[in-house]
């Protein structure tokens, strides 16, 4: 399970460590991609495959499921730690999120996301303004 909001730095080769209750997690392996919202997102292998099959089965007709193949599957990596606990982040993504020098890992249950630090501070002021509204659609799920 991936709980919790951690800020690491990213090395001048790409590199950025995982948190060591988050790396328990994912001793099968990861998947790193393009996330929502120019962020990029971590899911166990498990995770990732149940994922993948679930995108796959789209039909190719759908626009919106053919965006969707083209944001996670395009830029997805596979990644392993190094000695230390660090993955490396691919270029590509590391532009795609706006990632320098600082990164902050944040967990989604089920997978986790990292993010650019200014980016996630406005995030979390959006999701602090609009506290009431989540509580509505939330009651509206019957969470």
């Amino acid at each position: 399970m991936f709980l919790g909001e951690f800020e690491h730095t990213i090395d001048d080769k790409g590199r950025v460590a995982i948190p060591v209750r988050f790396r328990e997690e994912m001793q099968e392996g990861f998947v790193i991609t393009r996330g929502f919202d120019h962020c990029l997102q971590a899911f166990p292998r498990p995770t990732w495959q149940e994922l993948a099959q679930r995108i796959s089965a789209l039909p190719l007709g759908n626009e919106e499921a053919r965006h969707l193949r083209r944001l996670l599957f395009s830029g997805a990596n596979e990644v392993t730690f190094d000695r230390q606990g660090r993955i490396l982040i691919p270029q590509n993504l590391r532009e795609y999120a706006g990632l320098t020098d600082r990164a902050v890992i944040a967990g989604m249950h089920t997978f986790f996301e990292l993010w650019a630090p200014e980016r996630w501070q406005s995030v979390l002021s959006t999701l602090d303004r609009s506290g009431q509204v989540i509580a509505e659609q939330l009651a509206d799920l019957g969470v």
